[in-house]
């Protein structure tokens, strides 16, 4: 007894021996399960795993990051603004998975694109609407001027007829008219370019070649007015001249109404290209015929003279036309992309 008393003395003092190094010591779990029976259940561990550790607040370590290479500075503060370029950008930071807040575009393969059409057009459906607004607030402010140069175009003007001379108003809505007729002239050509001479140029945008087509066709209507400007004052009076001058220009009036339907039905209700050429053609025929029917009144009824009327006819009307038509054609030839 003697002995086992010693032992358990003994024993004793050494786990208090091992208790008071323990105190310390921070105890870890292993060290409380441990103490544990081998049998303990989960439960039993873990009420002694609640009674040896309690929740407290964490308190974060306040010193700075000194892991770094040997040899190099200390790592920069990522949450600072003025970070080197290299600290900010990296292999995703354009990433959209790694920035929400960026488009992240479209994932699949891409279709076929929509062919071009010219009802889907909305800057050429802008322009003919606008040619039209501009068309019926001239007529409207002009009724009176039109009505009195239809009558002149048909009827022959009497001698010593007083003649009425135009205001500004009337002046503005020639002017106008002519520029719209312009416009159409190079819309037509532009379709007509679309279908019959190629659809890609070395032009940025289409509409510049609309611009360009435009520009043509203002320069050929002043040649023009230039060329009878010069030729008529070297055979006829001034009266004269000054009537064919209104009369040209209600006649490229009329000549841009006569367009305006072959624009509308070719670009937006499918009309067959072959009808609408044939309709351009139609309208410039009697434009023509009238040009000359008016011409004959103004300058040639009094002396008829059939090689002069022709030779006039040509030079200054035919001429000019078929120049016109091919300097279109060969800038459209010279602008597309050959592949």
């Amino acid at each position: 007894m003697l002995q086992q008393d010693s032992i358990s003395h003994q024993q004793s003092a050494v786990q208090g021996g091992d208790s008071a190094v323990v105190q310390h010591r921070p105890l870890t779990p292993a060290q409380v399960l441990s103490w544990l029976p081998r049998d303990a259940t989960p439960a039993q561990q873990d009420s002694a795993i609640q009674a040896h550790f309690k929740p407290s607040e964490i308190h974060w370590s306040e010193h700075p990051d000194t892991l770094h290479l040997p040899g190099h500075d200390a790592g920069v503060d990522l949450m600072k603004s003025d970070l080197p370029q290299y600290y900010r950008e990296g292999f995703f930071s354009k990433d959209s998975m790694f920035h929400p807040e960026l488009q992240g575009g479209r994932y699949g393969v891409a279709g076929d694109p929509v062919p071009y059409s010219v009802r889907n057009d909305n800057i050429i459906t802008s322009l003919l609407l606008a040619c039209f607004i501009f068309a019926v607030i001239a007529f409207a402010n002009a009724r009176r001027f039109i009505i009195r140069q239809a009558k002149d175009i048909i009827y022959l003007p009497h001698e010593g007829t007083t003649e009425f001379s135009e205001t500004s108003n009337e002046i503005r809505f020639q002017f106008t008219l002519v520029l719209i007729t312009s416009l159409l002239i190079a819309l037509l050509f532009y379709f007509y370019t679309l279908r019959y001479i190629g659809e890609t140029f070395v032009l940025r945008s289409q509409y510049t070649l609309i611009t360009i087509f435009l520009g043509i066709t203002v320069g050929y209507f002043l040649l023009k007015v230039a060329l009878y400007s010069f030729v008529n004052q070297v055979f006829f009076d001034s009266k004269r001249n000054q009537q064919w001058i209104k009369a040209l220009l209600f006649i490229i009036s009329i000549e841009g109404v006569l367009f305006f339907p072959a624009l509308v039905f070719g670009a937006y209700f499918e009309l067959d290209i072959n009808k609408v050429i044939t309709y351009v053609i139609i309208a410039v025929v009697i434009v023509k015929l009238l040009t000359i029917y008016k011409c004959y009144i103004i300058f040639f009824r009094r002396n008829v003279v059939h090689l002069q009327i022709i030779l006039y006819f040509c030079t200054l009307e035919m001429i000019p036309l078929l120049a016109f038509w091919g300097v279109l054609v060969i800038t459209a030839n010279y602008l597309k992309i050959n592949f």
